[in-house]
């Protein structure tokens, strides 16, 4: 199926197991839901940005998150936008830079903390290391924070559990993983960082059966697989007494260099433990295996 755009980005979230709707930002600053038994023509179709979208994410469908099914996209123009693909043309939110802010390019964009039918949180990357938590439900800002590298992929451990654990994969080879279950009044979430390798981190993906595990994609061709521990007591009282959380470690379980050129983006099977594809510049996608992730 060729369209007139070239497609950005993509995902399944906002659909149910039985409809499997793709949604689809493109180059032109469109959002594009498609029904694949019937291409030719969108079920949904919106001018979502006056830029490319960068990046876009679905929660609500694929029984995963409760409440209702919805998009998000992040874009050059420096907004992210909430869409319900029930509601036509306007979104249910937008979190733009305010007059005379510079508008910063959306690099990446997660869903998370949809646990009942009315918390919902939209995590969104910038380029210049920004990262922004918008809280859904009471519409505002909840936390913010910078990386001080851009920001290349955000994911949350689980997209339907009251949230846990943020990871953030940078330029040059970082990755922040924050403990989201206390925010502290002035110091957030607490974090651990690790330098895995000298190239950006392309991106981020939880293992489906174990949320402690997760791989990251790297621009030199490589995947790594990590492992969080978590710390003997997850929060403690500041010198005030007020809670702050306290970070756990990261390990490395096992990497490979799959190609010379970057990988570009990571699925893992829901269905079968270890599964998991990547596609790569080099234009190859290969599937791969993942053994004895039942022994860490």
């Amino acid at each position: 199926v060729e369209k007139a755009k070239p497609l950005k980005c993509g995902t399944f979230g906002a659909a149910s197991l039985q409809q499997r709707y793709l949604a689809t930002g493109d180059f032109g600053g469109s959002l594009n839901v498609w029904n694949l038994e019937a291409p030719e023509i969108p079920v949904y179709s919106v001018k979502a940005h006056k830029e490319i979208v960068n990046c876009i994410d679905g929660v609500g469908g694929l029984g995963i998150g409760e409440g209702a099914p919805e998009i998000v996209t992040g874009s050059r123009d420096g907004t992210v936008k909430v869409w319900d693909p029930r509601q036509k043309d306007s979104p249910v939110a937008n979190m733009e830079p305010v007059e005379g802010e510079s508008k910063r390019d959306c690099w990446t964009v997660a869903f998370g903390n949809a646990y009942n039918q009315e918390e919902r949180v939209v995590c969104a990357g910038y380029d210049n290391g920004d990262i922004k938590l918008f809280d859904l439900k009471t519409m505002s800002l909840r936390w913010e924070t910078n990386i001080k590298n851009g920001v290349c992929s955000l994911e949350f451990d689980r997209k339907d559990i009251n949230m846990n654990k943020l990871v953030a994969t940078s330029l040059e080879g970082k990755f922040h993983v924050f403990d989201m279950r206390t925010q502290h009044p002035t110091k957030g979430f607490a974090s651990v960082s690790e330098k895995a390798h000298k190239s950006t981190m392309w991106q981020v993906r939880h293992l489906p059966q174990n949320r402690d595990i997760f791989m990251t994609s790297g621009g030199a061709g490589n995947l790594h697989l990590w492992k969080y521990e978590y710390p003997a007591q997850r929060s403690k009282k500041d010198s005030e007494g007020v809670d702050m959380g306290v970070a756990g470690s990261v390990s490395l379980l096992q990497n490979v260099t799959l190609s010379t050129q970057p990988i570009s983006s990571l699925d893992w099977s829901p269905d079968k433990k270890g599964l998991c594809v990547c596609t790569a510049f080099d234009q190859t996608v290969r599937v791969l295996i993942v053994t004895k992730l039942n022994k860490v």
